[in-house]
């Protein structure tokens, strides 16, 4: 008898966990993963002291650790990041504070940066001005659910960033949340294609006419797999997808690995001239940096053609990309953005165009440290897709291409996706975005800056590991 008492009470323990976890709006593991789902949290708050026994320390992980994750997490949920007892992180590079760091009253926000010219060759009729340095990178709708998507056009209105749409063109959830929007233009042309898949200006015009769309953006090529296009599984094109691309529902979405109309620097910078001139908004380009001399050989043309001048150009480091891949791609193909970044503003500056092109930094950037040296290398902005995705809960579960994602950011089945609250997320991407540019706004001010667009490379130093110690070096 005693133990059927404890077994009933035991049976209705869990009912009442499982209906609080199918009712409550916070967590998305515990909606879709009711009861079981407690195991996870129960890990993740006794993990750190189990960890240094039996598992992986917190910066071996890849290609995020957790040191890196829980940094978004703990800033998504507004919770404090102090650290105690020293740093767990062994640096790669760090700051040079200042003597006499900045007073509270002496602070100032970022200004704001301006994309796209007035007049002269190349100019459009509506620049945009970026307010804020750190931004949302291109992802597409169908990569990412309905319910991600709608959770960072709202909470990118929250913080008051942009959002790219990614290659997949542009959706109503990109837009139901009333922020700013990069339209992006893959090599599919998708959302702006025409029923050849050839460029549609009148699609183009139309899309051009929403105040919410402040530019437009060419993109060559992604970190995840540069020199293939993007893949769409069958199995997530459904009819509204369909509809937005362009495209038969159910069959696998594959994007070409390059434009076919853009085969030279000539015909980029035509395209780019044709969109700008249709649009009349600033129009940049995102790609990953390969061979340096085509950044050299780009720089020359816009010198003189300068009808043909990117607004900005988003460099995409090697190891980027939110989807599915080839792994030699992901893996082997395309420079870091430790690299890359270097290279373009040098090349940039090199060539005269450092007020006329903006730079946007991408690839694995989702830390404060990590934005703050990418604008001490002469970044305008920073975007990121993956410090997002892990701001609306991603777990590096490593199944986005497969439409099972556990916490419903790139699930394709319907029970996934609803257990992520939209409203909830919204709260969670804004404070994700404004506790980073808090951060490195820190940063700044304990380099003697009034604000973060005054870093430069004199106030990083990179941290060589020699025999014995460590040797720096400067800028």
């Amino acid at each position: 008898m005693v133990l059927g008492i404890l077994a009933a009470g035991a049976a209705a323990g869990l009912a009442v966990v499982y209906w609080r976890d199918t009712h409550q709006q916070k967590h998305t593991v515990l909606r879709n993963f009711p009861v079981i789902g407690h195991f996870r949290y129960f890990a993740e708050t006794w993990g750190e002291y189990m960890r240094q026994y039996q598992y992986l320390p917190d910066w071996a992980e890849r290609p995020f650790n957790r040191l890196e994750r829980s940094w978004v997490y703990r800033s998504a949920k507004g919770v404090s990041n102090l650290v105690s007892f020293g740093s767990e992180n062994v640096p790669s590079f760090v700051f040079r504070n200042a003597a006499f760091p900045v007073l509270d009253e002496e602070k100032r926000h970022f200004p704001g940066k301006l994309i796209g010219i007035t007049s002269g060759p190349g100019a459009c009729a509506q620049p945009y001005m970026g307010q804020h340095f750190f931004n949302i990178s291109g992802m597409s709708y169908g990569a990412l659910s309905h319910a991600a998507v709608s959770a960072l056009s709202r909470g990118a209105k929250l913080a008051g960033v942009w959002m790219s749409t990614g290659e997949g063109g542009l959706s109503k959830f990109h837009l139901e949340g009333g922020a700013d929007i990069i339209m992006q233009i893959g090599t599919a042309k998708y959302g702006v294609r025409d029923a050849s898949g050839a460029l549609s200006e009148e699609r183009l015009r139309e899309i051009a006419a929403m105040p919410q769309v402040k530019m437009f953006e060419v993109k060559l090529a992604q970190g995840a797999k540069p020199g293939k296009g993007g893949v769409l599984p069958g199995g997530k094109v459904t009819a509204e997808i369909a509809a937005i691309r362009g495209i038969p529902e159910g069959h696998d979405s594959i994007s070409p690995n390059r434009h076919r109309d853009i085969a030279n620097i000539a015909e980029l910078g035509a395209f780019i001239a044709r969109v700008r001139g249709i649009t009349g908004k600033p129009v940049g380009v995102k790609f990953v940096v390969g061979d340096p001399r085509f950044l050299d050989e780009w720089f020359n043309d816009c010198v003189e053609n300068p009808e043909h001048c990117p607004d900005y150009i988003q460099v995409d480091g090697g190891e980027g990309g939110t989807g599915a891949a080839p792994e030699p791609l992901a893996d082997y193909m395309g420079l870091p953005i430790t690299q890359a970044l270097p290279y373009a503003v040098a090349l940039r500056d090199e060539h005269g165009l450092t007020g006329r092109i903006r730079i946007i930094a991408a690839g694995k950037l989702i830390t404060p440290d990590k934005v703050a040296w990418a604008l001490c290398m002469g970044a305008d902005f920073v975007s990121s897709a993956r410090g997002f995705m892990f701001s609306l809960g991603c777990i590096q579960a490593m199944k986005c291409g497969s439409g099972r994602c556990p916490t419903g950011v790139t699930a394709a089945d319907p029970r996934l996706i609803a257990g992520l609250d939209p409203a909830d997320k919204a709260v969670r991407v804004s404070r994700y975005a404004g506790r980073l540019m808090e951060e490195v706004e820190m940063i700044a001010h304990s380099c003697g800056l009034t604000d973060a667009s005054g870093l430069r490379p004199r106030h990083v130093t990179e941290i060589e590991r020699g025999v014995g110690g460590f040797r720096a070096h400067a800028g």
